[in-house]
């Protein structure tokens, strides 16, 4: 398996992420493909990149995020902070995508957890998704909500029963979380 990894990993970071096996030997090895490409070709304003281990390594299975609202919709003034979290498994299964601090919004669980038929193995998710298409997806749910599937009963309320309401909350949320870059 170490022959999956590219040259630019040492044993020593996928020891410290918890590697060694073959399933985070392929993971690690999709990871760092994913964000080589991240670097050299990415949506304007959105950021992803691997944490950083207390001893300075890089962690590729844990993976800072930032989401700009979509212009011209009432989520275009914030910037959004999303964590990816990737199991061993990836790309067979989909990281866990949280939003830190959780969003008012229909299909964010109060834990902040985004709840999208693509991050789901059960529905749309394949192991060809990457890191630029999961955010994209992400940012198009923010203004679009799932109404059929919903995972935060106030803000799934509040935008079936009261959409002018659920838009000033959106867009106070969106003032707390200002984009720098606007």
């Amino acid at each position: 398996w170490q022959s999956l990894v590219p040259r630019d990993i040492s044993m020593a970071t996928i020891r410290a992420v918890g590697g060694g096996d073959e399933c985070s030997g392929i993971a690690l090895a999709r990871l760092s493909e994913e964000r080589k490409a991240w670097r050299k070709d990415h949506p304007f304003g959105f950021v992803a990149k691997p944490t950083t281990n207390p001893d300075g390594t890089m962690n590729l299975m844990i993976w800072d995020c930032k989401i700009p609202g979509k212009k011209s919709t009432i989520w275009e003034e914030g910037l959004y902070t999303l964590r990816m979290y990737f199991k061993e498994d990836y790309p067979s299964s989909p990281p866990k995508c949280k939003f830190e601090p959780p969003l008012f919004h229909p299909n964010v669980y109060p834990s902040g957890t985004v709840c999208l038929s693509l991050l789901d193995e059960e529905k749309d998710w394949r192991a060809a998704v990457t890191v630029k298409q999961i955010l994209l997806g992400i940012q198009e749910l923010l203004d679009s909500p799932n109404i059929k599937d919903p995972a935060q009963a106030d803000a799934y309320t509040c935008f079936i029963q009261n959409r002018r309401e659920y838009e000033v909350k959106v867009k106070q949320q969106a003032s707390r979380f200002k984009n720098p870059n606007m």
